[in-house]
Parts: C-alpha cells; structure tokens; sequence
C-alpha cells in the first residue's frame, strides 16, 4: 500500500479503497488476513480508530468479516461482488466522460481495441491528423 494520503477524501476511505484495490488485483484472496489495526496504525502513522472505521466500512459492504480474538479476513465472494459494483460505478460515473471525449476526438472501435499499437506508431510524429475530422466553427470574418 502506499503511505501517501491525499486531502481528496477522509483516510478512512482512502484506506477502505487501497484494501478494495488490493482485492481486486488478487493481492489479498479469500480467506487472507487483514493486516492488524495496531499494524497499519503504526506503519503508515494514523490513529488505530482512523484504520477501525475503514475496516468497519468493509465489514458494513460485507466483504469482509471480523472474527473475535482472530482479526478480519476477506470474505468469500467478495472480488466477485466488487467487480460488480465497480463495473456499475464505472459505466455510471466514468464512461460518460470517457465516451464523450471518444466522440469528440472521432475514434473509431477498431482505433480503440489497436490503441497500444496505434500510440506505439504515433510516437515521433508531430503532427498526426483525427480519423474524423473535428466540427468546427469559422472565425467571425468568414461568416
């Protein structure tokens, strides 16, 4: 995990959202151990109730759970059931944005699937035209 915090959002969620990232990735599996509150207070120097309250929201989505005397493990099921909810975020949140400016830059699908390639070739070339051209409205004098 990254020991940098940003002021962006409480260090609770940013914590909540560094385990849900190592989830997703497969870095944490089902059944794996949540570091100990007292361990991840004292590395990444915040107060052990800041750590309790992004883990409690893990136990709150039900991906994890607490059991006493033990500490927490990731529960079954629950990559699957991030995917889920990410998926909805993303398509919700992020793919209007993303859409739009593939619109606006008139890329086609198949620029899309060959992009690594594409950007690979485009390396060197200054001045590269859009596959569609932009619609654009003249100066006032031409009018």
């Amino acid at each position: 995990m990254d020991r940098d915090w940003n002021d962006s959002a409480p260090i609770y969620r940013q914590l909540r959202d560094r385990v849900v990232a190592m989830i997703l990735d497969g870095v944490l599996k089902e059944g794996d151990p949540l570091p100990s509150v007292r361990t991840v207070a004292a590395e990444y120097r915040v107060n052990p109730l800041t750590v309790l309250k992004g883990y409690q929201e893990l136990v709150d989505e039900g991906l994890v759970e607490s059991k006493r005397g033990r500490g927490m493990f990731i529960n079954e099921g629950a990559r699957i059931l991030l995917l889920r909810g990410e998926r909805q975020k993303f398509l919700a949140e992020e793919w209007p944005r993303v859409s739009a400016t593939i619109q606006r830059l008139g890329l086609t699908a198949e620029e899309l699937l060959n992009g690594a390639n594409h950007r690979s070739s485009l390396q060197g070339t200054q001045d590269v035209a859009p596959s569609k051209p932009a619609k654009s409205n003249p100066p006032e004098e031409e009018r």
